[in-house]
């Protein structure tokens, strides 16, 4: 019997102490809250975003601001930039004023128009120019100013003013004037009259003289296209750029004639409502579209634009909107976009042109009988035919947003059809922001998709290589080498992409397809070889070592593949030159030609090889870890089994390490679709949608990357970048979301493996 120890284990050497387990604490506390803290920095970050964002989906309102009464029924309503002291002309000699805010009525006196019958009027609110018809067949017009007026820097009113233009003697009219329209494009003006005798004629209006003396406004031509209009004319119009005519007879038909320098020639004729009267015919800003409106209350959009890329541009229904109702029809066109004023009786509505989307719609205590917006779009005005007169604020930031303008197809003007285009800035002042995200969206992913066709087998062979056939001695030296290539800066891979290696692959495409066919297949040819290699020749080289072999094999497969590129081009890739049928080896002719899609020197190509060589070292490092890291007792045993190498690989170590290359994928792909500088600088950032290869795209963040700098804050065209931020977002928030869900079942499929 064994003697009792004398020295029993004290009962406390497993406890922890008290300073161990309040370290335990805290840690545990500061992970929660570092957690916690994560999520909220994540959510402070979308709503930050978010914030810029909700405004462009809120829709219009409209807000009663004053009431005035000008004592004359307004044949002609117009209003100062400001929304603060319309005007009424009724078609005399006087222009009557009334200040919004005080109610105070003022006259100014037309000069030159004492005892003259005025039979006709229009009213141009771009220029502010009321175009007036007499009796005895004269045509002028006149000005309305203001100027705003200051006291100790403070903005105190406005001063009206008026000036007389040159009256003109129509040699043809035979008669009283009727109708008048004047459009002015500064260097080129046009007149559309018409007279009590139905004569309707075009006056093309220039400035002619010298240096001495200055030059004065003429008239041009004139000339009478009376015998080209079947009908009663209702509607005259000339558009805004000078060179457009529309005129509307009474059974509906409307006749588009083009006044240039080579004279006033009809273009066309067309039936917008098949039949049915018109009741509205107005050109919006820009002068080449019109909204037309039937006298049963529908309404619709009337465009020019080529159905094919030969054809002269004609007018063409674009759009439709909702009826206005019954009653008189009141239109206001913006001064500043696509915006307009409309509706019947008392029921108006503020639409959007390029959208198609009614911005409000409500209800007016007067009767409309003219209706003017401001120049800033921040107000309109509308009297009755009493002289009474209301202003209404408009609260509409952002009338051509909208999900349709964004994500859906827009027919824009001059185009052939509803398409997806981004194009956020133009050259003049008419230019219609064209705003869908779609473009950058598929940018996007197109450049993503590229970029990962290249480096996912690359790495994800790499890897396998790396992990289950390299030395250790040779592992040690390439997985760092792998690891430090992902320290290079994107600019630096950028700037190599677009002056470096776009030059040399636009010159080179055959000889790079035929790196492409042939480095593969000589691996695949030397790996067969080697395997009806003497097994006695083979065990020459320690396992893993057989690169040394296939490393000249690759490299004579590569330089007989680029030097063999021209002469695969001068057997395959011949281009015809239109005309005198030459023949000239030249991919990037040929493409165009072979194809009917561009060939651009910065392209998906490009993109593809300087993308992937940066995201090639994120996927193989986590892909090379998670395959390196499958127990070792797995692989021994499955060698055991007579297993070979590869069969080692293909049947445990991928299966087990599956999540982890998954995961490898996913931040490869984060990786790709969050890259700005190599997108902007090696593809062009054409915001195209097309899978050709040859051409570029713009993806959300370079596009955020190029135009918010730019872009006015608070702006429309801000706050749609701030959107393609929070797309971006909710892309790689959802996929990644998709992604982990993926890779857990992966895991909880092969973990008993």
């Amino acid at each position: 019997m064994l003697p009792e120890p004398t020295n029993n284990p004290d009962p406390r050497r497993f406890d922890v102490s008290r300073s161990t387990l309040w370290f335990d604490r805290f840690m545990g506390w500061a992970i929660r809250f570092g957690g916690i803290g994560v999520i909220i920095a994540v959510f402070g970050i979308f709503w930050f975003i978010g914030k810029e964002v909700i405004p462009l989906f809120k829709p219009g309102a409209v807000v009663k601001a004053a009431s005035a009464t000008s004592g004359t029924a307004p044949v002609i309503l117009g209003v100062d930039e400001w929304g603060e002291m319309p005007f009424f002309y009724s078609g005399g000699n006087k222009v009557v004023f009334v200040d919004g805010e005080t109610g105070e009525r003022s006259e100014l006196e037309v000069p030159g128009l004492e005892g003259l019958k005025i039979t006709a009027s229009s009213y141009d609110p771009l220029k502010r120019r009321i175009s007036l018809g007499l009796e005895d067949g004269r045509v002028g017009s006149f000005i309305v100013g203001y100027e705003r007026l200051f006291e100790n820097g403070e903005a105190k009113g406005v001063k009206p003013s008026i000036a007389v233009e040159p009256w003109f003697v129509l040699k043809n009219a035979g008669g009283p004037v009727t109708a008048i329209s004047y459009g002015d494009a500064g260097s080129s003006r046009i007149m559309a009259v018409k007279t009590a005798e139905g004569k309707v004629e075009v006056v093309r209006l220039g400035l002619k003289g010298g240096l001495i003396g200055g030059k004065k406004l003429s008239v041009l031509a004139e000339v009478d296209i009376t015998p080209e209009i079947s009908g009663e004319v209702v509607f005259l119009r000339a558009s805004q750029n000078g060179q457009i005519v529309l005129v509307a007879d009474k059974a509906g038909k409307v006749s588009y004639f083009l006044a240039d320098s080579s004279g006033v020639t009809k273009r066309q004729d067309f039936t917008p409502f098949g039949g049915v009267g018109l009741a509205q015919m107005d050109f919006l800003f820009g002068g080449v579209s019109a909204i037309l409106t039937a006298e049963d209350g529908t309404q619709e959009q009337w465009s020019l634009f080529r159905q094919t890329e030969d054809a002269e541009r004609l007018f063409g229904m674009t759009k439709d909107f909702p009826d206005v109702g019954d009653g008189r029809i009141a239109f206001a066109k913006s001064q500043r976009n696509r915006t307009f004023l409309t509706g019947a009786g008392r029921e108006l509505s503020i639409r959007h042109s390029t959208s198609g989307a009614v911005r409000w719609e409500g209800s007016v205590d007067i009767d409309p009988a003219a209706a003017i917006l401001d120049a800033k779009g921040e107000s309109f005005w509308i009297a009755s035919a009493a002289g009474e007169a209301r202003k209404f604020e408009i609260k509409d930031h952002h009338p051509d947003a909208g999900v349709q303008a964004f994500f859906g197809k827009v027919w824009y003007e001059g185009g052939a059809g509803p398409v997806f285009q981004w194009q956020s800035t133009g050259g003049s002042d008419d230019f219609e922001a064209k705003l869908s995200l779609m473009p950058l969206i598929f940018g996007s992913l197109k450049g993503t998709a590229y970029a990962l066709l290249f480096a996912i087998p690359v790495a994800l062979l790499a890897a396998v290589f790396s992990a289950a056939f390299l030395p250790a001695d040779v592992k040690r030296i390439v997985k760092p080498t792998m690891e430090i290539m992902s320290s290079l800066p994107s600019v630096v891979l950028g700037f190599l992409a677009g002056l470096w290696l776009a030059p040399i692959l636009s010159d080179r495409v055959p000889s790079v397809m035929m790196l492409v066919i042939l480095v593969p297949l000589s691996a695949l040819l030397v790996g067969y070889v080697w395997c009806r290699m003497p097994l006695a020749f083979r065990n020459r080289f320690e396992g893993g070592n057989e690169w040394m072999i296939v490393i000249p094999f690759l490299a004579l497969a590569a330089m007989i593949g680029w030097w063999s590129g021209p002469l695969v081009e001068k057997m395959f890739f011949v281009y015809t030159e239109p005309g005198t049928g030459k023949k000239i080896a030249d991919f990037s002719l040929w493409w165009p030609q072979a194809t009917g899609t561009s060939f651009q020197q910065r392209n998906s190509l490009v993109l593809g090889f300087i993308m992937g060589f940066a995201v090639i070292p994120v996927i193989f490092t986590i892909a090379e870890d998670a395959l390196s890291n499958v127990p070792k007792n797995l692989t021994a045993a499955a060698s055991a089994l007579g297993a070979n190498r590869w069969q080692v690989v293909w049947t445990v170590m991928l299966p087990v390490a599956s999540s982890g290359i998954f995961s490898s994928l996913m931040i490869g792909f984060g990786r790709a679709v969050g890259e700005t500088m190599i997108m902007v600088m090696a593809t062009g950032n054409t915001p195209i949608m097309e899978w050709n290869l040859f051409n570029g795209m713009r993806t959300l963040s370079a596009n955020l990357a190029v135009e918010l700098p730019e872009a006015p804050v608070g702006s429309t065209h801000y706050r749609t970048l701030f959107l393609g931020a929070i797309v971006l977002f909710a892309m790689t928030f959802v996929l990644n979301t998709i992604a982990e869900i993926l890779r857990q079942r992966l895991r909880e499929k092969n973990k008993l493996v």
